[in-house]
């Protein structure tokens, strides 16, 4: 998935960015934060992370391939989801006069 499709997934308000920093700040234990990926298809965590490829290692565990520019393949990799996600309706906001 990308931060992206994440931040649509969520709605209005939400970002890529703000989606980035929740991952962040999630539980590695918990949370599979090295499958979310920008949406160029690399990851985004080269700074963040020792060692700094840590998430492209995980990946390619995984059997994600990646070119010589960090790059893999959307077309072929990218999450689709086949379902809806059932989300909690938002409260409406309150109408102007």
């Amino acid at each position: 998935m990308t931060y992206g499709q994440i931040a649509a997934m969520l709605g209005d308000g939400y970002t890529p960015r703000t989606v980035g920093y929740a991952m962040h700040a999630a539980d590695a234990e918990n949370v599979p934060w090295q499958r979310v990926i920008n949406s160029q298809g690399k990851c985004s965590t080269g700074r963040l992370t020792i060692p700094i490829n840590l998430q492209q290692e995980m990946l390619e565990q995984e059997g994600v391939v990646f070119d010589e520019k960090g790059k893999c393949d959307l077309k072929k990799y990218l999450y689709e989801r086949t379902r809806p996600v059932a989300l909690k309706p938002r409260a409406e906001k309150a109408k102007r006069p």
